[in-house]
Order: C-alpha cells, then structure tokens, then sequence
C-alpha cells in the first residue's frame, strides 16, 4: 500500500511539473476610451483562447533615434503665460522621468506659421557675412523652454532645426511666403545654418541636425515657405550646406525633404543619394504625413529606406490640423469626427485618402505603421495649444497633446498626450525593432528591444470588443493580457528575462 501511495504522488507531482509553464512577467499600461490613461493592467489567467503574439528579437530593423515634439514659439509663447505650477507640471510631464520622457525633439528657425509674427534672424539686407545675425528672437520664449526640458531631462534629448523660409531679402519674390532662393545668396544661407549652431551652443544648448527646409514644395498663399526642387536641395547640400558646415567643424545631421510621404518621396530620395558626395552629406530623409489621414504609405517609406538602408528615416511632422481643439472633452479624441485639410481643400482623386477619423487613432496607427517601415524617429508638431488651436498669425489652427487656458491658468492632457507616451516613454533612443508574428489582423502591433534588453511591445484594438492576448518569447509566455476595446497598450517584458531567454 505504501509503494502504492509513493508511486501515485511521484505521478502527481510529475504531471503538476509537466503541466505549470514558467510565465514571463510582464508589465502592461493602457489608453483607452474608456477613462484608463497609462493605468497599469494586470494580466490573469485565462481558460479561453487568447491570441499569440510571438516576439521574434533575432529578427532586428531599424535602430530608433526617437519620439517627441517640438518647440515652437507658439507652445513658448503659452507656457510664458502660465503660472510657475501649471508651466513645471507641462515640462514635466513632456521630459521628467515620471512623464513621457521625449527624446527627439524639433524647432524652427526664423519664424514660422506657429509664430506670433513673421521675423528672421538675419534681418539686415544685403548682410552677405551675417555679421548682423542674432537669435534674441528666441531667447524670450523657445530658449528658456528647452532650458527647462533639458534641466529635468535624466537622459537628455536630440533637437533637429528646420527654417520654414530664408529672409525675404535673400529669395526671388522678396515675401516670406513661397519664391526661391537667388543664387547668389547659397554661401550666405549655408552661413546661417553654421551661425545659428553657434549662437544655441553660446546659450548651451546643442543641435542635432537640421532638415534643409521645411515642405519644399512650397505653402504659396499661406505661411513662411521656399521652394526647392529634388536636384536643387541635393545642390545646395553638396556645394554649399554640406561643406560649410564641415568647413566650420559642425557635427551634425543634415536631413533632406521634409515633407509628405506620397509617391513625390521616391523622386526626392533617389535624387538625395544620387551619388557619392550627396551620401557624405546626407544623414537621412525627413517626412510628414499630411498626405493622408490613415495611410502611411508603406510602400513609399519601404523605397526611402532601400534608396539609403544606412541612413536616417524620422517623421519630423505630424498633427491633427484644420481643428480647433475641443476642450476638457476625452472622448472627442476617441470619436470618429475629425478632419483634416484634405476634407475640403484635397482634390477630388485624392478625397479617399481624408476621411473622418478617430484622434487616437491616427496618432497610434501611424507611429505603429511608420515603425513596422523603418521609420526610426517620429516628431510631433506643437507641444502646447490654446483653446482655439494657435497662436498662429496665419490662424492655421491645428491640436496638439496639451491644450491651456492662459486666462485661466489650466492645462488639458489631451488622450494624444497618453498616446505619444505610449511610445517616447518606454521605447528609448538606441532600441532596435524587432519581428513578431500575429495572426489577429484586427490588432496593430510593433516591438523593439531596448538597449537594457527589455522588450517594449505596443498594441492597438481599434475595435470596440476588447481582446484576449499573451506574448511568447522562446519558450515562454506570458499571463493572458485584456487590452479594451478601442485602447492602446504598452507591454514591456524585463531586460533579465527577455535576455536570458533569447540566450
């Protein structure tokens, strides 16, 4: 009987062995429609089906450089206007370690739409040397901002420059908006960009990279603007930006295009990399996605990357324009009532690709989208609005993650700013995108592992049921994880346990 008894528990305790599954510990914080904002979620146990997303960290892309937004003299502006409370709890939560840690950042130089009023720092006509150059412009409003970023940044932050337009005095039609630059001005605009690195460092502060300007194809009738085509910026690069700033021992990214993601993007990327010198000089390509409200164009972000596999792909623009930002209200953010400037002003072939959408959304589907094609940098537009979406002097009024009433002295964290924390927070500059394989095409899914071996996966259900899911990395896997429905969700597994079990 006894052998008998010792025989039955040695069949229990096997089966109890063969059975229990060690579980990968996972972290996991939720956005979602309905209230959760980065709340953490527990995962559980689960006798129904979840589905499997399995990480594959042998399979690496890109290396990510960053997420964040940018400074503007408009979001400065603002932020002057608060109270000392109000305006630490914004940067705070922009760069603090407990906020969204931003670590690519954008400005403009000289001014542009989000400026209160047109000016340049190089204001003197026919000043071919510069000597007249000055950025006091910025040193009441976006200078102090970064100041404050970087003083409660633990692991600091790239910033990237772009002018919008030269001085009128140096373009063919003499008006900030729209026009060449004369040729002869090509040495003294190539100046500017040397000048302006050296008057931030006096203030302490560094540069980055630059794009060569801002939407070159041009805003005519609208804000600051210059035009340049393909050939023309690659010129400008090769004989005179590119060397000038290594004449002057500037070490610092240059970024050509800046604009839409459409089919003119394969057109501007093989003219950059058309040889030898212009792959010196540069760095990478610059997009926006003002070309469509839910498509990221994977197909033309695919031609960007192979044009130049080693060079940078950031997405230096994005915002829901053509909006006036609605106030303490959440769940506009989550609804499918926004448009953008193609609604109206698109043209008819093109009306497709600006339909109503969802905030959230748009926001989400395109950072995942960009990432999952090669993308490794996504900057936001404006970091802080007012209540009627400026200020603008061209009254192009768009949203942006925090909205403030300066009369009032309040801030509203839109869901847009949970949205970029999502991603800024926890993936860091340095990660590596890696591959996954998911079944469930309802869900959108990236994943990169950090420099600290954690991996980050990052999730949206854009359907109104929520879904079951669990992560496997090797082996293991994790608890069931419930993401809601209509949320976004980062899940982050430990650096010891994805290291130890990719080994």
């Amino acid at each position: 009987m006894k052998n008998k008894t010792n025989l039955l528990m040695l069949l229990i305790l096997t089966l109890v062995a063969c059975t229990s599954e060690k579980k990968l510990s996972v972290e996991v914080y939720e956005t979602s429609a309905g209230g959760n904002k980065m709340t953490p979620v527990k995962t559980q146990e689960t006798a129904g089906t979840a589905t499997q997303i399995k990480l594959l960290p042998e399979q690496k892309f890109q290396t990510i450089t960053g997420f964040g937004g940018s400074f503007t003299e408009a979001s400065a502006y603002l932020l002057n206007q608060l109270g000392p409370e109000n305006r630490k709890k914004v940067i705070d939560a922009y760069f603090g370690s407990e906020g969204a840690r931003y670590s690519l950042t954008r400005t403009h130089m000289n001014s542009c739409d989000f400026s209160v009023s047109n000016y340049s720092y190089a204001p003197v006509e026919g000043d071919m040397e510069l000597a007249h150059f000055s950025i006091d412009e910025d040193k009441d409003d976006i200078i102090p901002m970064i100041k404050e970023a970087m003083a409660v940044s633990v692991d600091g932050f790239k910033i990237m420059a772009s002018p919008w337009t030269a001085p009128p005095w140096m373009k063919d039609n003499k008006d900030w908006r729209g026009g060449k630059l004369l040729p002869e001005y090509n040495d003294t605009w190539a100046l500017f960009f040397s000048k302006y690195i050296d008057a931030y460092k006096a203030e302490g502060i560094d540069i980055w990279g630059f794009t060569v300007e801002n939407e070159p194809l041009g805003n005519d009738n609208n804000w600051e603007s210059m035009h340049f085509t393909p050939q023309e910026m690659t010129d400008f690069v090769k004989n005179h930006l590119g060397p000038q700033l290594e004449k002057d021992g500037h070490d610092v990214k240059i970024l050509g295009y800046d604009q839409n993601r459409g089919e003119e993007l394969k057109e501007w990327v093989d003219t950059m990399f058309q040889d030898e010198t212009s792959r010196k000089y540069f760095d990478g390509t610059a997009v926006h996605w003002y070309a469509s409200t839910f498509d990221w164009f994977p197909e033309n972000l695919q031609a960007a990357h192979a044009a130049a596999p080693d060079k940078h792909l950031i997405q230096s623009e994005a915002c829901v324009d053509a909006e006036v930002p609605k106030w303490q209200d959440d769940q506009w953010y989550w609804s499918r009532e926004a448009t953008d400037w193609g609604w109206d002003w698109a043209p008819e072939k093109d009306k497709h690709l600006h339909p109503k959408y969802v905030p959230v959304y748009r926001y989400a589907r395109d950072i995942i989208g960009c990432l999952n094609n090669w993308v490794d940098g996504w900057i936001d537009w404006n970091m802080v609005l007012d209540k009627q979406g400026g200020p603008n002097w061209f009254e192009n009024w768009c949203v942006a993650p925090v909205i403030v009433d300066p009369d009032q002295d309040e801030v509203y964290f839109t869901p847009l700013y949970y949205t970029m924390a999502h991603f800024s927070k926890y993936i860091r500059p340095g990660a590596v995108r890696i591959g996954f394989e998911l079944a469930e095409d309802s869900l959108m899914v990236t994943a990169a592992q950090n420099p600290d071996g954690s991996i980050v996966v990052v999730m949206l259900n854009q359907q109104e049921e929520p879904k079951e899911v669990s992560l496997t990395l090797g082996e293991e896997s994790t608890n069931s994880i419930q993401i809601s429905g209509q949320a976004v969700q980062t899940l982050i597994i430990p650096g010891d346990q994805a290291i130890t079990e990719t080994n």
